[in-house]
């Protein structure tokens, strides 16, 4: 995680972001420090990465590069305005003896945010932010299953804010945000598919960060309170409504350390 120290709607690169309905920075430093303390309470342990004064969007770490096993693959973004926290973010991952990789040149790709598995699927975002090619190439990199899927809906501009992996076999998602033939791919492949509402979409539900079976996001409805529970998970609600602002909520303020791919499971050896 990185404190939001210099978080800001400094521009507009999404259509939540608006220049006239400014951070409140008491807020957004309380709702960021509520979101770490719920997290070391469920058993996470939480590393820092310093924030950067020019650099308000590095707040939301899930984009800096999509972690697996002891590699992490770089993001390479697509607005000017993000690209210089590639720098920043490698150079953490090297002190902390990552191996690092790239895709090949050309290639725009958003870290986690548009890489989330499902078992031992991995689902990917793109035309909005990141490519197709990158996400077949990182296929290959890593050796796994790569399923791309298309987003329609410039709200939902990486797959981490309309689909959230709970399990290997479970899911959050918004079917709204994802073409016909993404709709099909991923009912044929997740098992358990919780659709949630517009409303719960637009409050950014899928973006919420799987600790074992417990659910960390901002704000829940009771339905699907309820649809969680009965399938073993309990949700934890949190305000994160200033990071809203900006296009991002729990699990865009969050980068998983031990690998995209151990969400809430183990991958086998």
């Amino acid at each position: 995680m990185c404190p939001p120290d210099h978080f800001r709607i400094q521009y507009e690169i999404n259509p939540w972001m608006d220049r006239t309905h400014p951070v409140s920075h008491t807020r957004a430093a309380q709702q960021w420090n509520d979101l770490r303390a719920l997290l070391e309470k469920l058993g996470a342990q939480v590393s820092t990465l310093d924030p950067v004064e020019e650099l308000p969007d590095l707040v939301f770490t899930a984009n800096a590069g999509m972690v697996f096993q002891n590699r992490v693959v770089m993001a390479h973004f697509r607005h000017a305005e993000r690209q210089g926290e590639v720098a920043h973010t490698t150079a953490w991952f090297e002190g902390q003896g990552w191996q690092i990789e790239t895709l090949p040149e050309g290639c725009y790709f958003e870290g986690a945010g548009d890489a989330l598995f499902c078992g031992d699927t991995l689902f990917a975002g793109y035309r909005l932010r990141s490519d197709v090619g990158g996400l077949q190439d990182l296929g290959q990199m890593l050796g796994v299953r790569v399923i791309p899927l298309e987003l329609v809906d410039p709200y939902f501009y990486h797959i981490d804010t309309c689909f959230c992996p709970l399990d290997e076999k479970t899911a959050l998602y918004y079917p709204e945000a994802l073409d016909d033939y993404g709709r099909r791919v991923m009912e044929e492949l997740v098992g358990d598919l919780i659709a949630v509402t517009e409303e719960e979409a637009r409050r950014l539900c899928c973006n919420a960060v799987v600790v074992g079976r417990d659910v960390v996001m901002n704000g829940a409805s009771p339905r699907l309170v309820e649809a969680l529970r009965a399938r073993n998970f309990q949700t934890h609600a949190t305000p994160l409504d200033e990071f809203l602002k900006a296009g991002g909520s729990a699990k865009c303020l969050t980068l998983r350390l031990d690998g995209e791919e151990a969400a809430s499971w183990k991958r086998s050896e």
